[in-house]
């Protein structure tokens, strides 16, 4: 019998919903368990603390025994995996130091993996309300930057991050793409959230959720989504 992830008769969910997360990255692996987990009986069992590529949703995660999980590592939910299930979704808070340690590092590389996506956010980004623009909430993007990327764009799109950076004189997009990501994980104090779903508490606290990838992509689409098999 296949030791593959049965979504729907394996999947154990916290009060959280994990909401689709398909693609994973590991930021850490834990084969003997984490003695301060949230949730006690992974406190002695293999548990994995994970980010979703489409809503960057924190995880952890049930590996097979004997399993070993790289940091950076990708994996798909909905095909054959290393992972036996879904525990439920953490906070930042919850996060090992190892994990945290590793996160800027795997958000980038979740930036560099789907580029493209993020190149079109700067074709096609528009205006929050008559003060704010989306691009705006870019690290290092002010309102003369965002008027140079609307001028640029209007003469022909944007195809690359080097193109970017090469026509507005951006030093590091990625960087500032990725800034935003972690900003937005940690959490404290945002009120707009442009790449991560809010937990249930920050949105009743009033954060806003722009899910700016979705938009452009459309939910069936955009990060995280299983790619066509080879």
């Amino acid at each position: 019998m296949s030791r593959g992830f049965h979504w729907k008769r394996e999947r154990r969910i916290d009060r959280e919903r994990d909401d689709r997360e398909i693609e994973i990255y590991v930021l850490d692996h834990m084969p003997y368990g984490n003695p301060l987990d949230k949730y006690p009986m992974y406190r002695n069992k293999p548990v994995a603390q994970v980010i979703g590529s489409r809503y960057f949703m924190l995880l952890e995660v049930e590996p097979y025994s004997n399993i070993e999980l790289l940091t950076g590592e990708r994996m798909y939910l909905d095909r054959e995996s290393k992972v036996r299930r879904v525990v439920g979704r953490i906070t930042y808070n919850d996060l090992t130091s190892n994990a945290r340690a590793n996160l800027e590092d795997v958000v980038r590389r979740i930036v560099l993996d789907n580029e493209s996506l993020f190149v079109e956010m700067f074709n096609k980004a528009e205006p929050i309300n008559i003060r704010l623009h989306t691009l705006e909430l870019l690290p290092g993007i002010g309102r003369k930057s965002v008027r140079a990327i609307l001028e640029e764009r209007e003469k022909r799109k944007f195809t690359s991050f080097k193109d970017i950076q090469e026509r507005l004189k951006i030093v590091d997009v990625a960087k500032s793409i990725v800034d935003r990501i972690v900003m937005e994980i940690v959490g404290d104090g945002e009120k707009y959230f442009l790449f991560v779903k809010p937990l249930r508490e920050q949105a009743a606290a009033g954060a806003i959720y722009l899910d700016i990838i979705g938009k452009i992509k459309g939910i069936s689409g955009g990060i995280g989504h299983r790619p066509p098999p080879s």
